[in-house]
């Protein structure tokens, strides 16, 4: 495992600032196949004459923990790898946790 589980009480942002939220059949720990939605995200392409809104829409986890599954699917830690991809399945960085919950919480 490359660090703490993403569970529940695991903040998750995009590159520009967008709330990521995870919906999960598990109760306590995310795992790779979760949807990720983003919402609030303000990128936007510069173009001419203006630019154009390209916010993060999902994550597409690229890179879960391989030795730790909950139910046979590799879990999500803070060290997982995940694209914040555009409407347009453009990625655009890599999700930023901000906070995971401690070891031993619950």
């Amino acid at each position: 495992m490359a660090g703490r589980l993403l569970t529940t009480q695991s903040v998750m942002q995009c590159p520009h600032g967008g709330t990521v939220t995870a919906s999960s059949s598990n109760t306590k720990v995310f795992a790779g196949n979760d949807i990720c939605t983003i919402t609030g995200c303000p990128f936007q392409i510069p173009a001419a004459p203006s630019p154009i809104p390209s916010p993060c829409i999902k994550v597409q986890w690229v890179l879960p923990d391989f030795f730790v599954t909950v139910n046979g699917t590799p879990t999500l830690s803070e060290g997982s790898v995940g694209l914040c991809i555009s409407a347009l399945q453009v990625p655009q960085g890599n999700v930023i946790v901000t906070n995971t919950q401690e070891k031993g919480s619950s």
